[in-house]
């Protein structure tokens, strides 16, 4: 993620481009080439990680009006210019604000300002675990009931399809119940618990020339319910490279927000393992099988990471391929 910095003064200037060199984020300075209202709006919208260098009380104006939910908000971390105290204002879990302050605080020796109940008491903070093993919150509203169970000094009960490494923290324990806190699975949630979704699925996909975004997005809400998976599990969309400036699959991987991969006929057809052929599909393409051999290189293996048989209409294929996502206790990057 981009971070940007903001100062107001030559002093918070030296100090921003020295966090900028050493953070790799760009130092900006209010007043020369940019005002504070344009450059606030410009990051905030991009979903860019924001440092002020300067007053709280600035930032917190800067920031007010667009402020929208955790889930959405960015990281926004307020340094004063003496390189004191690096203070995260918005977003300090989800968005990193806390690992950030924290990173600004190990390069200008200054203290950070952490001021979330869990970190203030040493306890377990479920969305910073989240954030930090990649995981994606499918119900972000269930976090705050989560974190009171840890704060009021009880045990949260946590099920996760993979294994977890590592030491278990104070006040949690695993189980398979399905009466849980947090569920970790790449399949939609039910239920009351908090729902965790490892990005570790890879979506391969094949489509005939002008295939329109929608036709793509009911193929893919139609392969997700065949194969009980979340949209959140989907980490990449994979597909050869004629298809690489394709309208349609363009504008539905910008909408769902997943980068396109694509790989040369011969990188698909060196994937190990058996793929269903088409011959049709070889004289167009120059390889038996897209979207299956798509999936399953872009996971990292072959044929066995591939989920159930791929889905066929109307000129377009999609097939999921994913490995068991590796996950450990660590809480802090």
């Amino acid at each position: 993620m981009k971070l940007r910095l903001l100062a107001f003064t030559q002093r918070g200037y030296d100090l921003a481009r020295t966090l900028g060199e050493k953070l790799g984020g760009e130092a900006s300075r209010c007043g020369r080439g940019c005002t504070l209202e344009s450059w606030t709006a410009e990051g905030f919208c991009a979903g860019e990680s924001l440092v002020f260098v300067g007053a709280v009380g600035i930032a917190v104006r800067a920031i007010a009006p667009l402020v929208k939910k955790k889930t959405a908000d960015p990281a926004v971390v307020v340094v004063d210019e003496g390189g004191n105290y690096a203070i995260p204002i918005l977003s300090g879990h989800l968005g990193g604000a806390n690992d950030l302050a924290r990173q600004i605080a190990a390069v200008c020796a200054a203290q950070a300002v952490i001021t979330t109940a869990t970190d203030v008491r040493g306890l377990f903070p479920v969305d910073q675990w989240a954030r930090c093993q990649g995981l994606r919150v499918e119900n972000p509203e269930k976090i705050k009931g989560v974190s009171a169970k840890v704060l009021a000094g009880e045990t949260i009960r946590v099920k996760s399809f993979c294994p977890v490494g590592g030491t278990l923290p104070m006040g949690v324990e695993l189980t398979q119940e399905e009466d849980c806190d947090v569920e970790i699975s790449c399949r939609p949630g039910e239920g009351a618990a908090l729902h965790l979704v490892p990005p570790a699925a890879v979506l391969g996909v094949g489509c005939k020339r002008g295939t329109e975004q929608q036709a793509l997005e009911q193929a893919f809400v139609s392969l997700l319910a065949r194969e009980a998976l979340s949209p959140l599990a989907v980490n990449k969309v994979c597909s050869i490279d004629l298809k690489a400036n394709e309208p349609g699959l363009l504008a539905f991987c910008e909408a769902h927000g997943l980068a396109l991969e694509t790989y040369c006929a011969e990188e698909l057809e060196a994937v190990p393992g058996k793929f269903p052929a088409s011959d049709f599909v070889r004289k167009v393409t120059g390889v038996d099988n897209v979207c299956q051999r798509a999936a399953a290189l872009g996971s990292g293996g072959g044929a066995e990471e591939l989920l159930g048989e791929k889905y066929q209409r109307e000129g377009i294929t999609m097939a999921l391929a994913m490995r068991t996502p590796e996950l450990d206790w660590r809480i802090y990057e």
